[in-house]
Parts: C-alpha cells; sequence; structure tokens
C-alpha cells in the first residue's frame, strides 16, 4: 500500500493509505466489484465462513455458447528415456512437486501437512510402499533426490522418505524446495510453463550420510498414519 501511495499520489481515486489500516475497508471495495462477495465484512465474521458462487457446482450452468458441459479429448505422450542405463531407467520415479497445507503459492506459514499427515518438515519425499521396496529404501530413510535427465547433475539433498499411497512409479514432493530439480529447457511444449508434475528422478544415499541423519533428526519429522492420498 506505501508503494502504490508513493506511485500514484495521495490524490488516487483508490485510498491506498486507508487500505494498510483497515482490512475492513479491502473487504467493503472487494464486495463492490466481485460476484459472491457480497455483505463481506457481515459473512466473513460468521463461524465457518462462507461458501462462494460456483455455477457449475450450485446451477448446472456453463459459460459456453448452448449453456452446456464441454469436454475435451488431449493427447499424453511418453517421457523420452533418460540418458541412464536400462538399469538405471528401472530405478526412476517420477516426482510432481506441490504444496502443503501451510503454504500460499511459493509462501510457506508453516511446517505442517494437514492434507497429507505430514507435520514438522518440508523436506520429505512421498513414495509408494512398494517403489520403496523396489528401490531397496525404507520409510524415513534419508536419501537425496537426483533428477534422471540429460544435463548438469541436479540434486537436492537430506530428503525424508515417507510412505505415502501415490501412484506405483511416482513420488511427491514440496516445491520451492524441490524446484533445484527441474532444468530450465524442462517445460511444456506449448505453453512453456515449467513441467513441475512431470520430473523423472532417482533417489540415491546420502553422499554424506551422518551430517543428512543429524540433519533429519534435528528437524524432527512427524507423520500422522497415512490413509488415504489428498488427505
Amino acid at each position: 500500500c506505501d508503494l502504490a501511495a508513493a506511485v500514484f499520489g495521495a490524490a488516487h481515486r483508490v485510498p491506498w493509505p486507508s487500505y494498510r489500516t483497515d482490512n475492513d475497508e479491502i473487504r467493503e471495495r472487494l464486495a463492490r466489484v466481485i460476484p459472491g462477495f457480497e455483505r463481506f465484512n457481515d459473512r466473513v465474521r460468521r463461524p465457518g465462513g462462507f461458501g462462494l458462487p460456483h455455477p457449475p457446482r450450485d446451477e448446472r450452468r456453463f459459460p459456453t455458447s448452448d449453456g452446456r458441459a464441454h469436454f475435451s479429448v488431449t493427447s499424453v505422450e511418453s517421457l523420452p528415456p533418460s540418458a541412464a542405463s536400462e538399469a538405471q531407467r528401472a530405478g526412476e520415479l517420477l516426482l510432481q512437486t506441490l504444496r502443503s497445507h501451510d503454504q500460499y503459492n511459493t509462501t510457506i506459514y508453516g511446517h505442517d501437512d494437514r492434507y497429507r499427515g505430514i507435520r514438522g518438515d518440508r523436506h520429505i519425499i512421498m513414495v509408494n510402499p512398494a517403489d520403496i521396496v523396489r528401490l531397496g529404501c525404507t520409510d524415513g530413510e534419508v536419501v537425496d533426490i537426483v533428477t534422471a535427465l540429460p544435463g548438469p547433475e541436479r540434486r537436492a539433498c537430506g530428503y525424508r522418505i515417507v510412505s505415502y499411497p501415490t501412484p506405483f512409479g511416482c513420488a511427491a514432493a514440496y516445491y520451492p524446495e524441490t524446484n533445484v530439480l527441474i532444468p530450465l529447457g524442462h517445460h511444456g511444449p506449448d505453453a512453456q510453463t515449467p513441467a513441475a508434475k512431470a520430473v523423472p528422478i532417482r533417489i540415491e544415499r546420502q553422499r554424506a550420510a551422518a551430517r543428512g541423519n543429524q540433519q533429519a533428526a534435528a528437524r524432527g519429522t512427524k507423520v500422522d498414519e497415512v490413509t488415504a492420498p489428498g488427505r
């Protein structure tokens, strides 16, 4: 708000200084322009909050020419094999990076993930129990994550394996910590956005296992009983 006030000046039609000290004023302005936010200040103070309108859910209404849902079909191409040997490829996983519950975009507000029952640490990698056995690892083991793509080595060190019902052959870890694993050229062919949901990786035992174990112990990861994806 201070930056906007300095750029646009005190005479600007948006009262930037008042936004800095009065959240109710911000909500009042939002209520004027965003459908579904009417009486925002009153409704936000009700226990449990309020739901926003969702035409497809509430009215089965879609913004299409005939008012009906339109579905499209797209093709999915397999990733090209990495430059590793066949034996090495057999040990690869497909990593997706994702957010925790206590996170908004790349802003991290805490180290607990209520969605998945993981508390106290973000330096974890979620792996299917069958893959953990297949790779000769153990639940709770601290490992390095290495990108299995051509080019310079990309390594994220000191990640604790968490047994989690991801699809077989797939793994998941939090971003932005694991952004280091995504090469600049690894992106969608059309949108050019980073392919952060499909990064070929392999798991390796730490180069400095003793140091990693000490770091992991200090972080004190706690994992609740995990029963289903998306918890």
